[in-house]
């Protein structure tokens, strides 16, 4: 698990907080257990006013996140006030010193700047603030892309660049797969972390595809590989290749996920569901389904945070209490 520390300055954004938590929720959902833990303070650990007029109360002061290995300032609007706080610029500087990674976002870079900790490394900087910045801080590069990760430094420009940086920065401190997955709930199509490996084969994309147009009534795999004009042990051999399983198993999986969808999110019996993704039983559906979620079919009725959760393998997909 990785604490994570959120320092907000007065006037900083609503949304740049929301880019931050919501992809580390989203991965502890995923992985139904605690990959990730934060915290919001301020200087003095009185509530923060937002951009837009929010009022945020925090949990606590700078003491806060004494044990947390990260801390990403987040600041927009009027950041020169809070950057120039001489109790903020030497804690900044002591926690630079004990190794802490230590974040900008958006304006918040501004007071890592100001306490020197961005002296010779590239810092990811809004456009619109770019030209003050530079002539603040000439000691400091410009990077060129949205966000920068360097010797426990990293910055962003903010705003829906953020998102792209926690993807990237889940990869570093929990698994590339996690972020993946993380990358696909949040529709992002963008960055490395949000490709989908397997897909890159056209051959598979297009044998998926076939799976998902015929899930109620399955083709036989010998018949995908026919359409494909591919033979099904040259098919075998992709799907092993890139996903690690067989066709039968990829085609499980595309009808378990439809199960999966339609019992939470729709009053449908479990019989009507198991002859809906094509399986011949209810009893074989419940075996099956059972495998993969470590519950009945009939227990998973609910779409909420502590239900079971569908991932990209069924060795992957978890349930509270269990291990991914």
């Amino acid at each position: 698990m990785r604490r994570l520390g959120v320092l907000l300055l007065p006037e900083f954004s609503n949304l740049g907080l929301a880019a931050v938590t919501e992809p580390l929720f989203v991965a502890n959902w995923l992985a139904q257990r605690t990959l990730f833990e934060w915290r919001s303070v301020s200087v003095d650990g009185k509530p923060v006013r937002a951009s837009n007029g929010a009022l945020l109360a925090v949990d606590g002061d700078l003491g806060g996140v004494k044990d947390c290995p990260s801390v990403f300032v987040l600041a927009s609007f009027e950041p020169l006030a809070g950057a120039r706080s001489r109790p903020l610029t030497r804690w900044l500087q002591r926690a630079a010193r004990s190794g802490v990674e230590l974040g900008g976002i958006e304006n918040g870079s501004l007071a890592l700047a100001e306490a020197g900790l961005l002296d010779n490394h590239p810092a990811a900087i809004h456009w619109d603030n770019l030209a003050g910045f530079q002539e603040l801080f000439p000691k400091v590069r410009v990077a060129p892309g949205a966000f920068s990760f360097t010797r426990n430094r990293l910055t962003c420009a903010g705003a829906a660049a953020i998102l792209d940086m926690m993807i990237a920065w889940i990869a570093r401190h929990a698994d590339p797969q996690v972020a993946d997955e993380v990358s696909r709930h949040l529709l992002l199509a963008r960055g490395p972390a949000a490709r989908d490996e397997p897909e890159r084969d056209d051959t598979i994309h297009r044998a998926r595809a076939l799976m998902q147009a015929h899930i109620d009534d399955p083709l036989p795999c010998e018949a995908i590989a026919q359409r494909l004009n591919i033979s099904l042990r040259q098919l075998e051999r992709r799907f092993q290749q890139a996903l690690g399983r067989t066709v039968h198993a990829e085609y499980r999986l595309v009808r378990v996920e439809r199960a999966h969808q339609y019992l939470q999110q729709t009053h449908l019996s479990v019989t009507e569901v198991a002859a809906l993704t094509g399986f011949s039983s209810v009893e074989y559906f419940s075996k099956v389904y059972r495998r993969a979620f470590a519950v009945l079919p009939s227990i998973d009725r609910r779409q909420a945070t502590d239900a079971p959760v569908f991932r990209k393998s069924p060795g992957l997909t978890t349930r509270k209490g269990h291990s991914p």
